[in-house]
């Protein structure tokens, strides 16, 4: 073959250390726009940037050119610096160390997009856990709960 194609849609979860929840509206969106700025600039197209007051949801192209776990370094790390910058409520803000990175068929794409345009909604029924756990069951994940959550 002559040239490389490549199209990894992901679905990427992380959540706030601890699941504190410090992702409030003052911050939310503008937090939301840094993460796809960060996937942008790392040619990893952003696709729907969302989540709720502790965690966050990404759906973006992975790039042929990186790695996933550098993906969530830069994401976690820059993002992280950036919104201590944000004032003194953000001093103390981390994110977890884990995350979870699903593979996203592209005929499901839009149902993805969509879940993650109704996060506010859908976190008035389910919390960040049994959402997570969820995802691990579809998935077919295997983990164990006691270091799922540290």
């Amino acid at each position: 073959m002559g040239q490389s194609l490549v199209a990894n849609y992901l679905h990427i979860v992380f959540s706030t250390k601890h699941r504190e929840s410090l992702i409030d509206h003052v911050i939310e969106n503008e937090l939301h726009n840094y993460l796809g700025g960060i996937c942008k600039n790392l040619e990893c197209q952003p696709i729907k940037v969302g989540g709720h007051t502790d965690h966050i949801h990404i759906l973006c192209m992975l790039s042929k050119k990186i790695a996933l776990v550098k993906l969530m370094e830069e994401l976690k790390s820059h993002s992280s610096k950036w919104i201590k910058t944000k004032g003194e409520a953000y001093s103390n803000f981390y994110w977890q160390d884990g995350y979870g990175a699903f593979s996203v068929n592209p005929s499901e794409v839009e149902i993805v997009i969509d879940y993650i345009s109704n996060q506010k909604e859908h976190h008035g029924k389910k919390t960040f856990q049994n959402e997570y756990r969820a995802f691990l069951k579809k998935y077919k994940v295997e983990y164990d709960e006691r270091y799922v959550w540290d």
